[in-house]
């Protein structure tokens, strides 16, 4: 569903705050804004945040001992090879490449269920919820990509809640990396690690439409230098 954005400098004042009370550096004066009054925001279809959720799932059970052949066989009998990345693919059939970035995208899987509606919460202090992973594929049982989004009640959030909180961790992932390099404290329990695999689900997902905004990003292309 289609909507028009609300304005991008009361969001971002609101953004600004939030950093402010979390006790982080704020983003420098000119930090760019995400959208122009006049634009339009909406997401992904929902099929297709629920694969990218899906294959990020199965990408991170590999990197905690799920063996190839059943993830191969799983993202097989799903349907879901097309939508592998290179990258992941690789990961899958050969373990090649970061482990510890792979593991990392368990927050990026926590964003998609937020936006799905499977996750109450997306809470920049705190890490992901203890039920999310009832909340994905059952992959020990065999649960196939169909019987998972039969059983899940996914209610997808509204276009601008996403787009707001999307400015929110746009500024967090400045925020927490400037105050890591500071050496200082961070809020919460979790890193700019986590941060930047939130934005980078958001940044994914959310889909802003008007002069200025380029054709949506595929998955490894999403730019998260700035």
């Amino acid at each position: 569903m289609t909507k028009a954005v609300p304005d991008p400098r009361a969001v971002r004042d609101a953004s600004l705050d939030e950093v402010e009370r979390l006790g982080l550096p704020l983003p420098p004066p000119g930090f760019p804004l995400i959208w122009e009054p006049g634009d339009t925001v909406d997401l992904r279809p929902t099929v297709e945040i629920e694969a990218r959720c899906a294959v990020l799932h199965v990408v991170v059970a590999r990197c905690f001992g799920m063996p190839t052949e059943i993830a191969m066989g799983w993202l097989l009998g799903s349907h879901l090879v097309d939508l592998v990345t290179p990258p992941e693919w690789q990961f899958v059939i050969g373990a090649k490449g970061d482990h510890r970035s792979f593991v990392l995208h368990h927050d990026a899987v926590f964003a998609l269920a937020w936006l799905l509606g499977l996750s109450r919460h997306l809470d920049p202090t705190a890490p992901p919820e203890d039920r999310m992973m009832s909340q994905m594929p059952d992959l020990p049982s065999g649960e196939t990509f169909g019987s998972w989004r039969s059983r899940s009640l996914m209610s997808p959030r509204d276009p601008v809640e996403a787009a707001v909180l999307l400015d929110l961790y746009y500024c967090l992932d400045w925020a927490f990396q400037e105050a890591e390099r500071l050496g200082g404290p961070v809020p919460g329990e979790i890193d700019s690690n986590a941060i930047g695999q939130r934005r980078w689900a958001l940044e994914w997902a959310v889909l802003f439409h008007g002069p200025y905004h380029d054709k949506p990003p595929e998955w490894e292309e999403v730019d998260l230098s700035v």
